[in-house]
């Protein structure tokens, strides 16, 4: 799991059992497994009902981008590995690439450095490149569309199980010495419900969003380079166009 995640998750964990404590309140009152199944499964169908089955079987991945470390090289790092391949082109020509760029990990990368050996248009170039990059950015939308609304359904989700626990109290009130019990195990549904949704789904969607975001950057950065090294533009001028580009905080991070 991203050590990002990790912590917030804790952090907000902790801070829900220290209020709890400080109230009273035994953290274990919230292992309550009928509970737990309403809201995690039912939140689950409410927004698997709003997909596609296309998009139901990309889920896994969305979890995961939603929990592990975002996969995104230090734009440094991209840098150097373009400046590298514009000297290499500006001393032997485009051409002199083609093995090298097999060997290039990055498929993004890999493809428009191709299509610019092969002598693509540059314009034509740059609109296949930025048309990837919309469809990346538009399934990424729809990864975090459905954590925000696993995150909105949870809480009425939540007082569905409220409410079918007060049923459950009006069926029983002969029986006062139950009662207490009974309308409390009503509201931990709620309390999950909520929990769930600001504490996970929520975070996870803006989750999505930020990787989302930052392999955009990315992708971008690695378009202004591929387009200058087709252009036969100088390593230097490489070097300094990207590193423009580049938000100063990351640029002095990496020489750090």
């Amino acid at each position: 799991m991203d050590p990002a995640t990790l912590i917030g998750f804790g952090v907000s964990i902790v801070a829900l059992f220290v209020f709890m404590t400080l109230e009273g309140v035994a953290p274990t009152a919230l292992i309550f497994l009928p509970a737990i199944v309403l809201v995690i499964i039912a939140t689950f169908g409410a927004a698997a009902a709003s997909q596609t089955m296309d998009d139901l079987k990309k889920v896994g991945g969305w979890f995961k981008m939603a929990v592990l470390p975002a996969k995104v090289p230090p734009p440094t790092e991209q840098i150097q590995t373009l400046v590298s391949l514009a000297e290499k082109a500006r001393k032997e020509g485009l051409l002199a690439l083609e093995a090298q760029v097999k060997q290039i990990e990055d498929e993004f990368l890999r493809k428009g450095l191709q299509m610019g050996i092969d002598g693509t248009d540059p314009e034509e170039l740059r609109a296949v490149l930025e048309s990837e990059i919309s469809a990346k950015k538009a399934e990424d939308k729809v990864a975090a569309k459905f954590m925000n609304s696993m995150g909105g359904y949870a809480p009425t989700i939540g007082i569905l199980g409220c409410i079918v626990g007060l049923m459950n109290v009006m069926a029983n009130l002969d029986k006062p010495e139950t009662l207490g019990p009974m309308v409390s195990a009503a509201f931990i549904a709620t309390l999950w419900g909520v929990m769930a949704a600001n504490f996970w789904f929520l975070p996870m969607g803006a989750k999505i969003l930020r990787v989302s975001e930052l392999q955009a950057a990315q992708m971008e950065l690695l378009v202004e380079g591929i387009t200058e090294i087709q252009a036969g533009t100088s390593p230097r001028a490489v070097r300094l166009k990207l590193t423009s580009l580049v938000p100063p905080g990351a640029v002095a991070k990496e020489a750090a």
